[in-house]
């Protein structure tokens, strides 16, 4: 009997060590959290949108900042029109606590005259490129790099 009632203490202990282990993964911090919720490819053609949606949290709810967004190219590492950073600005809205939302990134591949940035590749072949970003808030926190997926470019 003294042996049951051991290992329901025990499960019980268990259970709730669990329940506050996963409680813990959902707060928020007062440096920005982020994540992918969804990329729109990992294979771009030309005239193509390639498209980020980033989940962000802060407790503080101060992201109007910026996103630092740099894309670099495994197949042509050297190349400037393959490889670039940018500042990206964080829309202007009410900082509230406890802050989720998501950022819409969007690029065009070798297209111009749209409202979207025009991303290139190699040139004269498939090009694999990662994309990284990093938010940065108005009290200067700054979330870790999110790095996404291959992305490949087509020729």
């Amino acid at each position: 009997m003294n042996c049951c009632k051991m290992k329901t203490k025990l499960l019980i202990l268990g259970f709730i060590t669990l329940i506050i282990a996963a409680c813990k993964k959902d707060q928020y911090t007062s440096k920005p959290q982020i994540s992918f919720d969804n990329i729109n490819s990992t294979s771009i053609a030309t005239g193509q949108l390639l498209s980020f949606s980033i989940l962000f949290t802060d407790a503080e709810g101060d992201i109007q900042d910026t996103l630092w967004i740099q894309k670099i190219s495994k197949t042509c590492p050297t190349s400037t029109s393959a490889n670039f950073a940018v500042k990206y600005p964080v829309p202007n809205f009410p900082a509230s606590k406890n802050l989720k939302g998501y950022l819409d990134i969007n690029f065009i591949y070798n297209t111009t005259g749209t409202n979207y940035v025009t991303i290139a590749g190699c040139g004269t072949k498939n090009d694999s490129s990662y994309f990284r970003f990093v938010l940065k808030d108005k009290a200067n926190n700054v979330s870790d790099t999110l790095v996404s997926p291959i992305i490949t470019l087509l020729k």
